[in-house]
């Protein structure tokens, strides 16, 4: 026998055991399935977060489940999540199928699209070079224009507080991603898309949808009974489709007769050499503008509201805010960009609301492109990998007193782990736009208190109600339920200058 056969025989014979020793391994502990259904009995229809944080106390940061034809593996620790998802993304970026998704033609939105596809690249260099530090600061002046609207709307009409700050955060991105100009509050582009990401956000809501259990079910015609999710399906991928492309023609018009402004769309539908784009080049930024928005107006919206109520809880860490930017701004002018690294204390309270109400506390989910090893588990190919990122934002042994909202302890000496991390996602899936949502964080809330004292509501008797802790999932978005408050303006004469 020749040494390369020996050579041959030994690498196979290597292969054959290491494989089999591999899934010998166990997955990782989790609560006990039933037969058929698994563990889709114990899934909770709201805020599955909750009940996976649950779980990793009593088997550990890292658990297994499953559902019919699905094997979930749920991350609870930075630590687990990092290396995972962060050390090894060449496994752990892709997207599992989501059939309704697909249905409705929407499988090629930059949330779902597939880690393996050729314009997943082509997204996220797109997206990289419309988000990062340098190109968000040519959107300043808009989101200073739109921030004096803000306060304008909460000095005026401060009942409906949170349709102004929805107004603000889809003013900026329409504005930066198409060049529209909103003017108010019940702009009609505003009210389309957020209709239309509400319906998308139906085909992805767990446990709805029967045919995510049996993908078979997808070959079934429309007019068969029990297909009844295929109509649905169509019929929200059409409204999305002629909903979606409506912002992008009206900017192409607006660039045939010249009178354009600068918007991502702009920039990459012109090109240099003044030739036309093609169908796949404006296929690609048709997307990307849409992912803009979806993944922008909803989570800065839900962490402006969250920042309003923490403010209302917490009256001390509003006094030192305020303080601060009356040393270092003065009390006879709003806050600029130019003051953010001077205002230290309002970094740290970003940071501590990101971690204190983050705004999809489970992210997206990711998805195993072949079998791995982690600490002794077995997490097998084409399991749904799950950062419960609000386990890691209540880890203890990162925050001390984890329910609490406090700003400290992000400065001095020793600061606790850093909240960003974690909430913005991670590898090759973490979200490009997250230095637009820390500048437009830090100047909407750096503003708002510096105008406002955010007070609670008083009743008959003139004592102050305490509003419950209360949020609500709307799709993959956390954010508090409906509240009151009062904006108790600080200057009168500052306020009279946003006329």
């Amino acid at each position: 026998m020749s040494s390369s056969i020996i050579v041959l025989f030994v690498a196979a014979a290597t292969v054959f055991f290491y494989t089999r020793r591999r899934s010998r391994l166990p997955l990782p502990p989790g609560p006990r399935p039933k037969f058929f259904t698994g563990n889709f009995h114990q899934l909770p229809k709201n805020e599955p977060w909750r009940m996976y944080a649950t779980w990793a106390e009593s088997y550990g940061p890292i658990i297994s489940f499953r559902v019919p034809n699905k094997q979930f593996i749920v991350l609870s620790s930075l630590k687990s999540a990092t290396e995972l998802l962060g050390l090894r993304a060449t496994t752990y970026s892709d997207r599992p199928r989501i059939w309704m998704m697909e249905l409705a033609k929407l499988n090629l939105n930059v949330f779902n699209i597939s880690f393996t596809h050729p314009y997943f690249k082509t997204y996220r260099t797109v997206l990289k070079n419309s988000l990062n530090t340098r190109t968000i600061q040519t959107y300043q002046s808009i989101q200073t224009e739109q921030s004096r609207v803000l306060l304008d709307g909460l000095h005026k009409d401060p009942e409906h507080f949170a349709g102004h700050i929805k107004r603000n955060t889809a003013a900026v991105i329409l504005y930066l991603a198409y060049g529209w100009k909103v003017i108010d509050n019940d702009d009609y582009w505003i009210r389309r898309l957020q209709d239309a990401f509400e319906s998308s956000a139906i085909l992805s809501q767990p446990g709805r949808w029967f045919v995510e259990v049996m993908p078979s079910l997808r070959f079934l015609p429309s007019w068969f009974p029990g297909a009844g999710f295929k109509r649905v399906a169509f019929q929200i991928g059409q409204r999305l489709g002629r909903v979606n492309g409506t912002p992008l023609n009206w900017t192409k018009q607006q660039i045939q007769s010249g009178n354009y402004t600068q918007s991502l769309v702009s920039k990459r539908l012109l090109q240099e050499d003044g030739s036309t784009v093609s169908a796949q080049q404006e296929e690609i930024v048709t997307w990307c503008s849409q992912e803009i928005y979806g993944a922008g107006a909803d989570t800065i919206t839900s962490s402006l509201t969250s920042f309003i109520l923490a403010m209302m809880l917490y009256p001390e860490v509003q006094k030192h805010a305020q303080a601060e930017i009356d040393v270092i701004v003065g009390q006879d002018q709003f806050p600029a960009f130019k003051d953010r690294e001077k205002l230290p204390y309002i970094g740290a309270l970003i940071q501590e609301l990101l971690r204190w109400a983050p705004v999809t506390p489970q992210g997206l989910p990711h998805h195993a492109m072949r079998e791995d090893v982690y600490e002794g588990y077995r997490i097998p190919k084409g399991a749904i990998v799950i950062a419960n990122i609000f386990s890691v934002s209540r880890d203890k042994e990162m925050y001390s007193d984890p329910l609490e909202f406090r700003p400290e302890r992000f400065l001095g000496p020793s600061p606790q782990s850093d909240p960003r991390k974690f909430v913005f996602g991670f590898g090759h899936r973490k979200c490009p736009g997250l230095h637009l949502a820390e500048a437009s964080l830090y100047l909407n809330i750096s503003c708002i208190l510096a105008a406002f004292t955010i007070a609670k509501q008083l009743d008959e008797m003139g004592e102050e109600i305490t509003p419950p802790v209360e949020f609500e999932n709307v799709g993959i978005i956390w954010r508090p339920k409906p509240f009151k408050c009062r904006f108790i303006p600080r200057n009168k004469d500052l306020l009279a200058t946003l006329s």
